[in-house]
């Protein structure tokens, strides 16, 4: 009995060191996940708004031509107004022709 007290009081402490020794690495794994997961947090919140602004710029863009367009007057660009209209009769066609 006493040999048996004697083993468990000098594994006792081995065991708390061990359980120290592993709660101390799963601490350090921890914070590096925690750290990666911010850093591509951040990494993924520049890359949008990268992106938002490159399609601010293509949309600012597409307005201009688009007002560009608009404002264009076809008799400065060169063209003139149609002598007359004619409309072309076509016949009537079914799938059972």
């Amino acid at each position: 009995m006493h040999n048996f007290i004697s083993r468990t009081w000098s594994s006792l402490p081995t065991i708390c060191f061990g359980l120290v020794a592993v709660l101390g690495l799963s601490y350090i794994c921890l914070i590096a996940v925690v750290m990666n997961y911010a850093a591509l947090t951040v990494s993924f919140s520049q890359s949008v708004k990268n992106d938002e602004a490159v399609v601010a710029k293509l949309e600012s863009q597409y307005l201009a031509s688009v007002n560009q367009i608009t404002n264009t007057n076809p008799a400065l660009a060169g063209y003139e107004q149609p002598v007359a209209q004619v409309f072309v009769p076509a016949k009537s066609v079914t799938a059972l022709r």
